[in-house]
């Protein structure tokens, strides 16, 4: 069956996050920190976090899309550190790092204006030493995720866990084994993902003013 013709698993964003917590739940977490990956991943890391009665913060990563093709994320980076880069991915495109610099630049600029926005609402939860969980809407090549994730690392957390409604199969392997995550944990996991969209009944793109609400409502 076609990827736009299958069943589409979740309502929204807040029922994923809804089934995801649930996923999550029964287990001993050790002063456990809740972050979303903005921007959709905000609202599923919501629910997860009141699920879990765990504080909710967010972690920014950007996508630095191929030439031509901006849909195609071949890296990302965060506010602050090194590009995260897709060799694979930059092969594929005839694509090199040195011809994407002004564009990394672009999306390293444009993170750190994101968090500065959110921060002005909500000051950043400590992780040192407590068990994290990074939330995302879905899980498609991973480079946003293994960015995020690479931030995260820097900040001491003692457990470090991916959480998605649904992603590709392959990505949660590739994630777990090369240590990006300690576990990565998905409500459904597709060998082929096509558009994360297509798993969603209501896959509106979520605002700043939407994530900026639920920082503030977290507070």
């Amino acid at each position: 069956m076609a990827v736009g013709r299958r069943r589409r698993v979740f309502a929204d964003r807040a029922e994923a996050g809804e089934r995801l917590g649930a996923q999550l739940g029964g287990r001993t977490w050790t002063d456990l920190v809740v972050l979303g990956l903005a921007r959709g991943g905000v609202p599923v890391a919501a629910m997860v976090a009141a699920t879990l009665g765990a504080p909710l913060d967010v972690a920014v990563a950007r996508k630095i899309g191929a030439p031509g093709r901006p849909e195609w994320g071949v890296g990302a980076v965060t506010a602050e550190g090194p590009v995260g880069w897709d060799v694979a991915a930059l092969r594929r495109a005839r694509s090199s790092t040195a011809e994407l610099a002004g564009e990394a630049a672009h999306q390293q600029a444009e993170a750190g204006r994101q968090l500065r926005r959110y921060r002005a609402v909500a000051e950043a939860v400590p992780v040192a030493g407590r068990d994290v969980v990074l939330v995302d809407d879905g899980l498609a090549t991973g480079v946003t995720a293994r960015a995020a994730l690479a931030r995260l690392r820097g900040a001491g957390p003692r457990l470090v866990v991916l959480a998605v409604p649904v992603g590709r199969a392959g990505t949660a392997a590739a994630l777990r084994a090369d240590g990006a995550a300690d576990e990565v944990v998905l409500v459904t996991a597709p060998s082929v993902l096509g558009a994360v969209s297509c798993w969603y009944r209501d896959f509106d793109q979520t605002s700043d003013a939407e994530v900026l609400a639920a920082l503030a409502a977290s507070r």
